[in-house]
């Protein structure tokens, strides 16, 4: 791949856990909702010209993989969460090249009329 973040890749959006992440006391005790989305580069091209899940990789699998990386560990930065599914992705899966991920916090104890707290890490697999 020339450029990074370009080509092929699977897109999962809003997916939903409910998470004890947070700097203050509140949301390590009571918790709250957080949304993920996610986009992995990785070569689609078996997958599409066989029609078989075997030839590509299973949403449902990255799925577990991201709630695994979220639930087994209390992190107090929204990157450092998101750092921890981008490393276990990467572990599990070796055709994602790239990882695109957007954490969203919508109930942030911030004083906002509308809205949510978001970071977005753009990360590619390092050369071995």
């Amino acid at each position: 791949m020339a450029e990074p973040y370009t080509g092929d890749r699977i897109i999962l959006k809003d997916l939903g856990f409910y998470g004890y992440h947070g700097v203050f006391a509140e949301e390590e005790k009571l918790g709250q909702r957080f949304f993920i989305d996610l986009e992995l580069g990785t070569d689609l091209t078996a997958a599409a010209a066989t029609d078989r899940l075997s030839a590509g990789i299973s949403y449902a699998d990255i799925y577990d993989v991201v709630k695994a990386a979220f639930e087994t560990r209390r992190m107090k930065l929204l990157e450092a969460v998101a750092q921890n599914i981008i490393d276990d992705l990467f572990s599990e899966f070796e055709a994602v090249t790239w990882v695109i991920i957007r954490l969203r916090k919508p109930e942030a104890p911030i004083a906002m009329v509308r809205g949510e707290a978001a970071i977005e890490l753009h990360r590619q697999r390092s050369a071995r």
